[in-house]
Parts: structure tokens; C-alpha cells; sequence
């Protein structure tokens, strides 16, 4: 089953022309609050209420699936490119600071200047925190400030940042145009322009401990919500009750950014609430199903789910599900490679997809980042060519094994090294993709997301009951969408 997703991803990617995962090292989660932040900014994030455990390593046990390891790679030819400039000269990167994204940037690095020596990438850490990522973009380009050449562009952001980046259609071949999934070019084409090009895909997946689950009885796991509580909680106090007070149920993000926003909407989806806002533009959040989802999901904190969630980002819930202190996780497929590294878990670990609530059916909200260029770059020829580079065919299988995210490019997903080296992307997981309103909100979507997760968040910490909340974050949107 697990080679099949091909058919599914492309069904379901070209019917969601719009739709985020993040970047620490493999082997040494970072603890909450403790991920990189771009040198031109300053981090505004918000302290973490909870460190996660610092990794305890276990020994290794055998691996639950044999094809859990990266395969050898087949040989690509090499790509013949056009560096843009004969002069040396020196551009700057955001790069991603999440998993095992810094080290295949770096490698990324590597490979294109081999092909353009005169070209130097200086790589700059850019912030986990999407929000405070997008708001260091925007205060750089109201400056039009040649600080930064190339950024990574949330799959969400090309129409807010359009006016600001180079049409890079002028730079790429049209060969290469056309292997990316055409949903994502429809989604980077604004006013005619290609603004971004592709890198890879993402879609919230469940982790679950195998061997967890068969010593306490659990055939499969869970399908639904309820499942995952009863499930989460017998774990937890198995493993407590054997020593280990530091072991949780269940850990995902819960921090008020772009992530909450991504973790709510697979809530609200799964039991039926709506999608925020829907492609006709009606508001949807203040309804029974989604009051219930979100009462639910605040139940979970401090009982099979760490008071700190509430702060937690996608590496934070990595960091305490890499020490082998957690029974499930939320994250996104970039996780699957380094949890292979961690000796605490011993490769006994899957993927399932996110559980059902009363809609009988799961969401995964569909996220991904894509590479675009500066229109204030003093290099834009230099800045271009690395982009193409790096979201090109032959990098793309490169950066897809070393970070286990899906790639970009139609053709790969052909390729037996990508199907070896993700046995998770099943259709069972993408089938049930969930985009977010970035489509129908267009430009205001930020300040949409912004509300959505602000209102959640108060609700996970008990800040406001969840009626409430909902039905002023209804109110709140009408006014900002004029509803």
C-alpha cells in the first residue's frame, strides 16, 4: 500500500491549487524556545512554559520495518547550468533551522558551488516560528533591503509576498516548469508571474511507538480521537508506573503561530466544523463541531499531553518524542528521518494518518515551502541560479532522502530510491490532505490565520471556554473580511 501515492497525490493535489513544516540537528532535538533565529531579526517568540526533556538514549532496538533506512541513491546526471554571472560574488540564504533540513542545505550548498565555484551561498538561519519568519521578510522588503537574496516561501505566502519577489519563469526553463506538480505552479503563479518555485510538500501525519503499542495490547492505531485518548493515556501511565515520570501520551504544537493554526484545522475538519473560511468565503468556526473539537483538544493538556504544549513548536514536540517520552506525535513528514536516528526509540516507530472525530473521517493539513528570489537582491542572476538549482529534479532527490519530505517534482515519485526512502507517504495519509483558506482569503490570510490560532490558543490555556472564543474570533473575521 505504502508504494501507491503517486495517483492519490496528484488527485489530490490538483484539486487544491492553494494550501508547513519547518528546520536543528538530526540527532539533538532543541529544546523548546531554543531554535535559531535569522541574524538580521530579532526572535520574538514566545517563552517556552515547558522545556522538552533533553534525549535519554536507550539501547537500540530492531527496526519495526526494513525499509525504514535511506536507500543508496542512484546516480542523476549531473545538471549543466547557468551560474548567471562569471563574477564572484557572495548571496544570502534563509535557511530552514527544523531536523535535518540545515545539514541538506548545506549539502545543497555543496553540490551548486561545485557548478558555479564563483558563486558563495552564505546560509542564514532563519526562524521556526513562521509568523516571526514572515514578519522579518516584511519589515526587509518595505526596505527593500538587499539583506536577503533568497527565502524559503511558505506555501501559503506567494500572493502576500508577490510584489516582492522576482518572476522566476524569466530564470527557469520551461523543462523544468513543467515536472513540478502543476497544482503547486498554479499556486506560486500570481498575476501571471511564477513568484516561488517548488521544493517539496508536507502534510501532518501521526507517529506512534510500535513497540509501545503491542506491549500494551493495541493491535492498530488509533483511528479516532477517542481512540488516541484511551490509547495515549494507558501508555502513559504503563510507562510511568515502570519509572519514567517524564513520559507522555500525546505531544503536537500548541504554541500561538501558524503551527496551532495547522493542528486546529485537522481538528476542526475531522469533526465536521468546516475549514475556517470556505472557497465561497463563508465563515466557519463558531458551530457545535468545531466548540467540541477544540474542548477536546484542550482537555488534553496536563493530562496525557505536557502543560508546556501550549509553547510547544514542531521541534519541540520532536524533542520529546526523539528521547522516546512520548506515545504519539503530530508533526510533519521531515520528522520520519531523524526519529530513524534516535536510539531511544530504535526505529520502533510509524506513521498513521491523523485520527477521525464525529466527521468519521481524518484531515492533514497540507503545508510546504518553496524557494523565491529577492526583487532587491544586488545579484539577482547569482540568487536565481541557486534557486533553480535547488528546486531542481536532480537536487530535489537529494534534499527529499535527506530530510524525508515529499518532493516537488511529478517524476520522482516514481523513482525506487524516493518510494524506499518515504514508506510513509501512503495514500492513505494524502488522501485526506486539508488546504488551508489561503485561496479564498488571498492576501488577508495571515491576518486570518493570526485570529484563528490567537483564539485557539486561549482556549487550549484556559483563557477563554471555547464558546466564547469562537464566537468572538466569528465576529472578529467578519469585520476584517467585511462578511
Amino acid at each position: 500500500m505504502r508504494r501507491f501515492l503517486l495517483p492519490m497525490l496528484i488527485l489530490a493535489l490538483a484539486l487544491m491549487a492553494a494550501c508547513g513544516a519547518p528546520a536543528a540537528t538530526p540527532s539533538e532535538p532543541a529544546a523548546p524556545a531554543a531554535t535559531e533565529a535569522p541574524a538580521a531579526a530579532e526572535p520574538t517568540e514566545a517563552p517556552a512554559e515547558e522545556a522538552a526533556p533533553e534525549p535519554t538514549e536507550a539501547p537500540a532496538e530492531e527496526p519495526a520495518a526494513e525499509a525504514t533506512e535511506a536507500p543508496a541513491e542512484e546516480a542523476m546526471p549531473a545538471t549543466e547550468i547557468n551560474c548567471g554571472t562569471e563574477e564572484e560574488v557572495t548571496i544570502t540564504f534563509i535557511g530552514d533551522p527544523a531536523g535535518t533540513h540545515p545539514d541538506a542545505e548545506a549539502a545543497t550548498i555543496e553540490r551548486f558551488q561545485a557548478l558555479c565555484p564563483n558563486i558563495t551561498v552564505d546560509r542564514i538561519p532563519g526562524d521556526a516560528n513562521v509568523q516571526n519568519l514572515l514578519a522579518v521578510y516584511l519589515t526587509a522588503f518595505e526596505a527593500e533591503s538587499p539583506d536577503f537574496d533568497v527565502i524559503r516561501v511558505d506555501v501559503i505566502w506567494p500572493g502576500l509576498l508577490a510584489d516582492h519577489l522576482l518572476d522566476m519563469s524569466e530564470y527557469t526553463s520551461q523543462e523544468q516548469i513543467d515536472s513540478y506538480l502543476p497544482a503547486l505552479i498554479l499556486n506560486d503563479t500570481v498575476d501571471g508571474r511564477l513568484v516561488a518555485l517548488p521544493l517539496r510538500i508536507g502534510f501532518g501525519m501521526l507517529y506512534y511507538r510500535t513497540d509501545l503499542l503491542e506491549k500494551y495490547g493495541f493491535d492498530a492505531p488509533p483511528a479516532t480521537w477517542d481512540e488516541l485518548e484511551s490509547m495515549a493515556q494507558t501508555i502513559q501511565e504503563g510507562e510511568r508506573a515502570d519509572g519514567n515520570a517524564e513520559f507522555w501520551g500525546f505531544v503536537w504544537q500548541g504554541n500561538a503561530y501558524e503551527g496551532l493554526t495547522t493542528n486546529a484545522l485537522e481538528w476542526q475538519v475531522s469533526n465536521g466544523g468546516g475549514s475556517i473560511v470556505s472557497p465561497e468565503g463563508e465563515i466557519e468556526v463558531n458551530n457545535e463541531a468545531t466548540i467540541d473539537a477544540f474542548e477536546r483538544a484542550a482537555g488534553w493538556v496536563n493530562t496525557i499531553s505536557p502543560p508546556g504544549v501550549v509553547s510547544y513548536q514542531e521541534e519541540d514536540a520532536r524533542g520529546v518524542w526523539h528521547a522516546g517520552n512520548a506515545a504519539f506525535m503530530r508533526n510533519w513528514p521531515y520528522a520520519y528521518s531523524s526519529s530513524l536516528e534516535s536510539e531511544a526509540i530504535g526505529g520502533n516507530f510509524d506513521v498513521a494518518p491523523v485520527p477521525a472525530g464525529e466527521a468519521g473521517i481524518g484531515a492533514a493539513t497540507l503545508g510546504g515551502w518553496h524557494i523565491g528570489v529577492s526583487r532587491y537582491s544586488e545579484n539577482p542572476e547569482a540568487a536565481a541560479a541557486f534557486a533553480a538549482y535547488m528546486t531542481s529534479v536532480e537536487n530535489q532527490k537529494h534534499y527529499a532522502i535527506d530530510t524525508s519530505s515529499p518532493p516537488a517534482s511529478l517524476e520522482l515519485y516514481a523513482d525506487p530510491d524516493i518510494q524506499a526512502a518515504m514508506p510513509f507517504a501512503s495514500p492513505d495519509i494524502v488522501e485526506v490532505t486539508t488546504a488551508r483558506p489561503s485561496t479564498a482569503t488571498a492576501e488577508q490570510y495571515n491576518e486570518v490565520s493570526t485570529l484563528y490560532f490567537t483564539a485557539v490558543h486561549s482556549i487550549l490555556t484556559g483563557q477563554q471556554d471555547a464558546a466564547t472564543a469562537l464566537e468572538l474570533l466569528e465576529l472578529d473575521l467578519m469585520d476584517l473580511l467585511g462578511n
